[in-house]
């Protein structure tokens, strides 16, 4: 068959580890053989963050904004073992918040729903869609160490010369001081991308802070969604039949137990990255779980809502076999191709990603899967598969509907 072409193209974000090796399968064997692939390609593995002192990454940001759709590998994150490991200049920022400061944004998490893969709380019977705040907090903090004795303050100094002052802490031993921050504007496109997608996706928005304690920075973000709310919103809700819903984020997280699912949980940065590995681990596996930033500039970001296998990858280096679940690196990849063809009317492109996904899931309700889905699948008799061979099953169905 004649390869699908493609007209602008996709910013393509390698990275780490064991997901670096399943991405290079997976361009191969899924992808390649079917399409005449037009990628602008950054390297963002943490050998070449390195080298480059982290430019890679804000130039992987910077093209995402000149052609709008950007596919990403899972990345390292350093922490003091890692820098150790890889010999590192310094202890670099996660480049998921870099890339998240550049293009703003609001990251939209949901888990892969399949036949044959049974949540583990049982009255859950919808998806549960993750919107992660995609600015500041830890993910662009300033940290350091406290060797002896002194105190540590907050300061604000204003561009007219006006100070404000407020004491973190009076250090009488060493200790770990951080601080961080949040913009306005950010938190106002993050509500907004919340509540337009809920209209979109008819889903309700749940949200939760921490506000009794936070009362300024987290009452900050309480504020300005309530705010928008309802001067903006309130009224598409109510004709559209849907609610938002505001309460202290522990309330939340104790009725999303007990509740069926279907809606839109929304969380600040850091309990979005933290929530969203929960849900997904509870729908299936953390493999099984589709992430985009959507930026209220009109840029999309897809990746894999899990990190760069680091257990597997280290069996890989020593030879031996792994099975290791790529569909949400799959899904990255289907979502920013079907992005691309939408934006660009490709619809042979945005067909092909639609294909990939069927076959996919296809694959996995025919009984072959890796084995993190083989121990908890409800389908009798699962063939368990190694990383590579899964891909190859994939590309079988993807032939066969194609």
């Amino acid at each position: 068959m004649e390869k699908i072409k493609m007209q602008t193209p996709l910013v393509e974000m390698d990275g780490d580890e064991m997901t670096r090796i399943l991405w290079q399968m997976i361009k191969d064997e899924l992808l390649l053989p079917y399409i005449d692939l037009n990628t602008e390609y950054y390297d963002l593995g943490l050998k070449h963050r390195n080298e480059t002192d982290d430019q890679v990454t804000i130039d992987a940001a910077e093209a995402t904004k000149k052609y709008g759709v950007a596919v990403k590998c899972a990345t390292i994150t350093p922490n003091k073992a890692r820098m150790e490991e890889y010999d590192l200049k310094k202890m670099y920022k996660s480049p998921n918040g870099t890339i998240r400061a550049i293009l703003d944004g609001t990251v939209f998490r949901a888990p892969i729903i399949v036949k044959g893969i049974e949540p583990c709380v049982r009255n859950w019977k919808k998806p549960i869609t993750l919107a992660r705040h995609a600015y500041g907090d830890i993910y662009k903090n300033t940290e350091f160490y406290i060797d002896k004795p002194g105190k540590v303050e907050l300061v604000y100094t204003s561009n007219d010369g006006e100070e404000k002052r407020s004491l973190v802490q009076e250090f009488k031993t060493p200790g770990v001081a951080m601080g961080m921050h949040n913009m306005e504007s950010s938190i106002e496109s993050f509500a907004r991308s919340c509540f337009n997608y809920a209209l979109d996706t008819k889903q309700d928005v749940w949200f939760g802070a921490k506000d009794t304690i936070s009362k300024t920075y987290d009452g900050k973000f309480k504020e300005i969604f309530q705010q928008i709310f309802e001067s903006e919103f309130k009224d598409k809700f109510e004709a559209a039949g849907l609610t938002y819903f505001y309460s202290l984020i522990d309330d939340i997280v104790a009725r999303v137990m007990k509740a069926e699912g279907g809606f839109i949980w929304a969380c600040k940065n850091y309990d979005g990255d933290v929530m969203s590995d929960m849900v997904s681990s509870a729908f299936g596996s953390l493999a099984m779980m589709t992430s985009v930033l959507v930026s209220p500039h009109g840029y999309y970001e897809y990746e894999a809502a899990h990190g760069t296998v680091q257990r597997h990858y280290y069996r890989h280096l020593e030879g031996k076999e792994t099975s290791t679940n790529s569909v949400a690196t799959i899904f990255a990849w289907t979502g920013a191709l079907r992005k691309r063809g939408e934006l660009d009317g490709n619809q042979k492109l945005a067909a092909f990603a639609d294909s990939l996904e069927k076959a996919t899931l296809k694959t996995i309700e025919s009984g072959k899967m890796t084995k993190d889905l083989a121990l908890i699948t409800a389908l009798e008799n699962p063939t368990v598969l190694n990383s590579r061979d899964f891909i190859l099953a994939v590309r079988e169905t993807l032939d066969s509907i194609m």
